[in-house]
């Protein structure tokens, strides 16, 4: 008579890969694992981890019967390995081989990768240290491990260990669903490294701006409250590799409410506009555009004029500064109730005024930000895909001017006239903008018509007006901009030119005495 087998017998043994970089709650987790019977096969680095936290681990060298080579470059890349992790244990064609070549098949793979993203976020790396830091055996494993994910759990993440554990604990084994989640996130885990990889490789190689193929890969900062209006929902991600000095998914909040989708929207072009100028900047914006910019010698004062401008509007506003902000500015900051502020940093006493208001939200961007535009390429969407072009990070130098009227602009106006050339970039088209002493008295902005931008500027501004000049970031298709700035005192204008009548309007800048120069260049914002 046979002797019946025993349960414990007829009980397959379970392999469980490791293999990470990213070390992280793995003593735990193996510990677990081998509770739960897992039989451990590790390699190098993850190996001697393990076992220095008292893990019992089997050396890939010894089933692979190989050791590490090339400087610890191949290590994993063995059909004992591989197949191991890619038999689909439902072919008899593949059970076969299996015991063939006596490969046990692995239940889990727990890999993560070599920290490419780290090692080029450095301030100082070397091409060779990024070349080395591009993981091989990683992303092979992971990519066989997600592609049998019926047979294979592929963990990247360190924060899945808890639940894998809790799954294995209840049912023994993990559920198709689980292991069809975990394989999708292995795939993003490899695509967004070998996105990272051909963004650093770009930079190296020379190749046209605007690829054939463009893949973007984005990393999540936070939940939002909502979107635009409280229906839709909303997140803020963050381009992998991206987060240079300057960038707002860099900013730090020190203090407030949580930040919604609309107030970042406000903050980048508010931050965008003060950082433009290199004196002493105040920007305040309402609905993504600016209510009040305006610049001098000291910071309090920028805000002062900047606030003149239109206080009306700027209740409830974003405000931007390219300065430390000090204990003077925050007093009067204090004074209006203020969405957010953001700036390059606060000094104590600034921080401590401005903190008594519970619901400001106060954004820190770091000293080394300031007067560092973002350079990198701009991106609309549109229905089913995107709108890509450069960023309009160019500034306008004295020599690019051209005064195309009898009277030369005084040394005041072209001063003046420099700036409001500067603050109509950040203005929605159709733009105006009136300046007076380096500070906004009137704006009109997105309007279809270019004259409606110049009478709500010019209400904006009221007697302010006198004495002003005036930007457009677009050329004049009639003159009657310039007949609507000489009837309410503008006296020297500054817009791009290039319009068939252009002649027109130097006319009737002439008749007006009023200077007016060309830059060449427009500032559409849509």
């Amino acid at each position: 008579m046979k002797k019946r087998k025993t349960a414990a017998a007829k009980k397959e043994k379970r392999y469980a890969l490791i293999s990470v970089w990213d070390k992280t709650g793995l003593d735990k987790f193996a510990k677990e694992l081998t509770a739960l019977g897992f039989e451990l096969i590790s390699s190098g680095g993850t190996a001697e981890y393990l076992r220095n936290a008292g893990i019992k681990v089997t050396e890939v060298s010894k089933l692979t019967k190989y050791p590490h080579m090339l400087g610890g470059r191949v290590k994993t890349l063995h059909p004992i390995i591989h197949g191991g992790i890619l038999a689909d244990r439902t072919n008899p064609d593949h059970v076969k081989e299996l015991k063939k070549f006596k490969i046990n098949p692995f239940d889990l793979v727990v890999c993560n990768l070599y920290p490419f993203e780290k090692v080029i976020s450095k301030k100082k790396f070397t091409h060779e240290e990024a070349i080395e830091n591009i993981d091989i055996g990683g992303p092979s494993m992971v990519r066989g491990a997600a592609k049998n994910h019926k047979n294979v759990g592929v963990v990247v993440d360190p924060s899945d260990y808890g639940k894998i554990v809790d799954e294995l604990k209840k049912n023994g084994v993990l559920s198709l669903a689980t292991k069809e989640s975990l394989a999708l996130k292995a795939y993003k885990h490899t695509a967004q490294y070998d996105a990272l990889i051909v963004s650093y490789l770009s930079g190296k190689v020379k190749e046209e701006k605007f690829p054939k193929e463009l893949s973007l890969q984005l990393e999540k900062i936070q939940d939002l409250r909502y979107g635009e209006n409280p229906h839709q929902q909303a997140a803020f991600y963050r381009e992998k590799g991206a987060g240079r000095e300057g960038e707002l998914v860099n900013a730090k909040q020190l203090h407030g409410k949580e930040l919604s989708f609309n107030n970042i929207v406000d903050m980048e072009s508010a931050w965008n506009a003060a950082n433009y100028f290199v004196e002493p900047t105040i920007c305040i914006v309402k609905h993504n555009t600016p209510c009040g910019l305006a610049k001098a010698k000291l910071l309090v004062e920028a805000y002062k004029l900047a606030l003149a401008s239109d206080p009306v509007s700027a209740y409830g506003g974003i405000i931007a500064a390219n300065r430390r902000i000090d204990e003077a500015t925050a007093k009067e900051v204090a004074k209006l109730f203020v969405e957010v502020i953001i700036a390059p940093a606060y000094t104590p006493q600034a921080l401590a005024i401005l903190k008594e208001k519970a619901n400001i939200r106060i954004i820190e961007m770091g000293m080394n930000s300031v007067n560092k535009p973002f350079k990198g390429l701009d991106y609309k969407r549109v229905s089913g895909g995107l709108l890509v072009q450069d960023a309009d990070a160019a500034q306008l130098a004295v020599n690019e001017v051209k005064v195309v009227t009898k009277r030369q602009p005084t040394v005041a106006e072209l001063d003046d006239l420099f700036f409001a050339w500067g603050a109509a970039k950040y203005v929605k088209s159709n733009a105006i903008v009136l300046i007076k002493d380096g500070a906004t008295v009137g704006v009109g902005a997105g309007q279809m018509s270019r004259i409606d931008s110049v009478d709500i500027a010019v209400k904006k501004a009221g007697e302010k007006a006198k004495g002003s000049v005036l930007a457009s970031d677009a050329f004049f298709p009639f003159s009657d901009v310039v007949e609507a700035a000489a009837k309410n005192g503008v006296t020297a204008i500054i817009q791009p030119g290039g319009a068939k009548r252009d002649q027109e309007s130097i006319d009737l800048a002439d008749k007006h005495k009023i200077a007016m120069v060309f830059t060449g260049r427009r500032h559409f914002r849509h």
